[in-house]
Order: C-alpha cells, then sequence, then structure tokens
C-alpha cells in the first residue's frame, strides 16, 4: 500500500484543488472520529484520503472503468453518474494505491450512499465525508454534534438529511441509502 505522502501527491495531481482541500478536511474529521470510537487510524485515513480519488475523472473514463470491469450498475447507479466515483474508487485503490485491505476499499466503496448493516469503518467515512468542515448546510452543526457521542445516531440523521435534500430537489434516493437508513431505524432501538 502506498504511503500517506504518496498518495497525497498522486491526489493533488488528479483532483482540483477544491476537491483536495475537502479531502484533507475528510480525513481530518474520519481520524477525529476514528479516536473517539476507537476505530483504526490508519484505515480511517487511507480510506478518507482515497474516497474521491476518483471524483475529477470524466463520465466517460468512468464509464470505461466501469466497463473494463465488468460492474452491473443498478438502475439507480446507472441513472446517477454522480454515485460512480464511489463504485470506481475501491478499483483505483487496489489498481493504483496498492490497497488490499477489504475494510478500506468497502468505506470507499460505500462513502456516499451508504448500505445496510455497515460497519463503522463505513459509518466513520461516509459521516465524515459529509460533516468535514468545509461543508456548510442548515443542520450540519447538529450532525456534528451527534456524530461525536452516537455513530448510528448520527447516521440515522445524515441518511434523513441527505433523503430530504434529494427528495426536495426532485431527485431519486439510491436504494442503498434507504436501506442504509430502514436497517438503523429497525436495528438500533
Amino acid at each position: 500500500m502506498w504511503e500517506v505522502d504518496e498518495i497525497k501527491d498522486y491526489l493533488k495531481d488528479n483532483l482540483k484543488p477544491s476537491r483536495y482541500g475537502h479531502t484533507l478536511g475528510v480525513v481530518k474529521t474520519a481520524v477525529e472520529l476514528a479516536n473517539i470510537y476507537n476505530e483504526d487510524v490508519r484505515k480511517a485515513e487511507i480510506a478518507a484520503l482515497c474516497h474521491d480519488a476518483a471524483k475529477n475523472m470524466s463520465s466517460e473514463e468512468m464509464l470505461k472503468i466501469i466497463k473494463d470491469e465488468n460492474i452491473l450498475l443498478s438502475v439507480d447507479e446507472k441513472n446517477t453518474k454522480e454515485l460512480w466515483h464511489s463504485i470506481i474508487a475501491p478499483i483505483l485503490g487496489r489498481k493504483i494505491f496498492e490497497i488490499d485491505d477489504e475494510e478500506i476499499l468497502s468505506a470507499m466503496r460505500w462513502h456516499t450512499t451508504g448500505k445496510e448493516n455497515m460497519s463503522k469503518l463505513e459509518k466513520i467515512i461516509y459521516l465524515a465525508d459529509l460533516i468535514e468542515p468545509s461543508r456548510k448546510f442548515e443542520g450540519v452543526e447538529e450532525i456534528r454534534d451527534i456524530s461525536r457521542k452516537n455513530l448510528d445516531e448520527a447516521m440515522l440523521k445524515a441518511l434523513t438529511h441527505t433523503t430530504m435534500y434529494l427528495l426536495n430537489q426532485g431527485c431519486a434516493v439510491d436504494i442503498n441509502s434507504v436501506k442504509a437508513r430502514n436497517y438503523l431505524l429497525y436495528n438500533n432501538k
């Protein structure tokens, strides 16, 4: 696996400066949450660092990788190009950054939609992406506060917020997000 500085150099060359700044904010937040919840800090740092590695690729480049890797997209994924970077993230993780840790790769994969029965690391990366310091939206401070006290409550709040945002924008909600939210509702009573 590449060292952190090597990954940072790659990202500086392949991401827009604003996306790279966001990434560093996700790393800071993920490390903080990993410390709070007794998660492997290095895994959180690497997953956070690599989560948006494909973000500034063109749709054509991403679609080529998806086809080359024989990835079958769901209806939601086919129709929502904004999800493609997270589908490709673990592929880049393996092929470019030489990551073979499945926990890290899965956290990279599910950072955008979430999924049913998420691991602690997956939750940390999902939340860190949403609440990193440069994020500004109504309700972000509440999610930040909850995330430092109860990971599952923060996930439920975050998934609810994102679902409502998408619905208000007239957008589809990925089925994995619905399943992630429902799983938390059913299993955290």
